[in-house]
């Protein structure tokens, strides 16, 4: 089995963040993970989150960002950003109702994530997309998840999210025929539970078949990390968060 480091996605705990932000990335070292993607930066420059990262021992393994912070100057501060905070993966996690209406505005997209892909290759960066269940609803005559990828230079990265794909109708089967459409383009995964009968499904409780999927993702995804993201929780945001990764180290045994 290849080793791929797994990282929490802090938006699963982004009160506990905001309330004390030192204190929770403590309490994810103590969960064990290796890293963290960061959804928002709660007042802090990238200089004092690089230290507190490095202080800790955990490493960046993206952050999302909004498309505006990737065009024109904004891409120029979002570089230097993120630069000092030593992060390589800047990742759409979703696009305003503007620039996803239509079948040419998913192209659209799809051509800007290319120039911001070209951008950044210089700066050792790469951006990439992340979906919620929208991509999996056909738009004249094609999932905008096909679309987009379809279109996309390899350099961007297909953040595919597990569980939100099945929120948006698709299989377990078909969740493992993507990475199989898209070899080397998992560059980063969101692993979140689906469970039709438990929406607070932790990861391990829900109906993906996570082995086949970690497989493929070690197989053809080229996956560089595992990001637990869980937004519904039967316990504390932590606690739940604590729990994904226990789950997860007892699959992955």
């Amino acid at each position: 089995m290849v080793d791929i480091p797994i990282a929490l996605q802090l938006y699963s705990v982004r009160e506990d963040c905001a309330r004390d932000l030192e204190g929770t990335l403590e309490a994810v070292v103590d969960m064990g993970y290796d890293g963290v993607e960061f959804a928002g930066y709660h007042g802090r420059s990238a200089e004092e989150l690089r230290g507190m990262l490095d202080e800790l021992g955990l490493r960046v393994a993206g952050t999302h960002v909004g498309i505006d912070t990737l065009i024109g100057r904004e891409l120029d501060r979002s570089i230097e950003f993120n630069r000092a905070l030593g992060n390589r993966f800047l990742v759409v996690p979703s696009l305003p109702e503007e620039r996803r209406g239509s079948r040419a505005s998913w192209l659209e997209a799809a051509r800007l994530l290319n120039d911001i892909a070209e951008r950044l290759k210089a700066e050792g960066m790469r951006v990439g997309y992340h979906n919620h269940a929208i991509e999996f609803q056909p738009m004249e005559g094609e999932l905008p998840w096909d679309t987009v990828f379809g279109a996309a230079h390899s350099e961007v990265v297909m953040q595919l999210d597990a569980g939100n794909a099945m929120s948006g109708g698709v299989s377990v089967e078909g969740v493992l025929e993507i990475l199989k459409r898209y070899p080397g383009r998992a560059t980063t995964v969101h692993l979140k539970a689906f469970s039709s009968v438990n929406e607070k499904a932790l990861i391990g409780e829900g109906e993906m078949d996570w082995s086949r999927f970690f497989s493929l993702c070690e197989a053809v995804g080229g996956t560089e990390w595992y990001i637990v993201e869980q937004e519904r929780y039967p316990l504390t945001p932590i606690e739940s968060a604590r729990r994904c990764k226990e789950n997860l180290d007892e699959m992955m045994r």
